[in-house]
C-alpha cells in the first residue's frame, strides 16, 4: 500500500478478492490487483493534494469500504488503510460484524452496513453481536489500533506506514506465529532450502529498500 501511495495513487477497492498469491518460488509474494477504481490523489510534480469533496457515490466494495465512502466523501490514503483493517479482521475472524445484515434491496443493505460502521464498538469487532461480554484477542486488539489511527488521520495527511507495519508485526507475534517466511499455502518443494530461501528474502528486501531510498532521494524525502 505504501508503494502504491508513493506513486500518487489510492486503490479505493481493497478487498480479499484483489489479493493474489505468487506461484512456485514466488509463493511468498502477495500481489494487489484490479486498479479499475484507483485514483491519483496528488499531482506527482507539485505534490498538490486533490480537494476534499462531498456528495459522491459509494466507491469500492461495501463490505470493506471505509465509512467515508458510505458517507459520500472524497477518498484518500486513510480510506485505503481502513479497508485494509476490515480485510485483516475478516481473515482473523472469518467474518465481519455487518455480514448478513438484511435489507429490502442493495440500497437498504448499503445503509445497514453504513450504520453498523458508524456504531462500531470493540464489542462488535470481537463478537459481531452486541450485548455479549467478550474480550478482544491480543492480535485483534493490536489491529484495532490501525482502525482508530486511520479514522484520526486528516484527509490529506500522510500515514505513518512504519508504525502500521509495526502494529501488524506485533499482532503477528501475539497471535503466536513464527516468522519463518513459509506461508500456510506454501507447497512442499515449491521453495528452495531454508538457508537459500532466507538469503533470497534478505536480498529482495535489501533491493526493495534501496529502491525506496532512491525514490525518496529523487523526490527530496529523507
Amino acid at each position: 500500500m505504501e508503494a502504491i501511495h508513493a506513486k500518487h495513487f489510492t486503490h479505493r477497492d481493497i478487498k480479499p478478492d484483489n489479493f493474489v498469491i505468487g506461484l512456485g518460488k514466488k509463493a511468498d509474494l502477495i500481489y494487489l490487483i484490479d486498479f479499475g477504481l484507483a485514483k491519483r490523489y496528488r499531482d506527482p510534480d507539485t505534490k498538490v493534494h486533490i480537494a476534499f469533496k462531498t456528495g459522491k457515490s459509494l466507491v469500492g466494495t461495501a463490505r470493506y469500504a471505509s465509512l467515508n465512502s458510505h458517507l459520500g466523501h472524497e477518498l484518500g490514503r486513510r480510506d485505503d488503510l481502513e479497508s485494509i483493517f476490515y480485510v485483516i479482521l475478516y481473515f482473523l475472524k472469518g467474518s465481519l460484524p455487518w455480514q448478513g445484515l438484511q435489507g429490502g434491496g442493495k440500497k437498504d443493505g448499503y445503509r445497514a452496513i453504513k450504520e453498523a460502521k458508524e456504531t462500531l464498538t470493540l464489542e462488535h469487532i470481537c463478537e459481531g453481536q452486541p450485548g455479549t461480554p467478550h474480550k478482544c484477542s491480543l492480535e485483534i486488539a493490536e489491529i484495532l489500533d490501525i482502525l482508530k489511527y486511520s479514522k484520526e488521520l486528516k484527509f490529506d495527511e500522510e500515514p505513518d506506514y512504519k508504525w502500521i507495519k509495526q502494529k501488524i508485526g506485533d499482532a503477528f507475534k501475539k497471535g503466536g506465529f513464527q516468522n519463518d517466511f513459509i506461508c500456510d499455502w506454501t507447497l512442499r518443494g515449491s521453495i528452495p532450502p531454508k538457508k537459500d530461501f532466507l538469503k533470497k528474502i534478505s536480498d529482495e528486501r535489501m533491493e526493495s529498500e534501496e529502491k525506496i531510498q532512491t525514490y525518496n532521494a529523487a523526490n527530496g524525502k529523507l
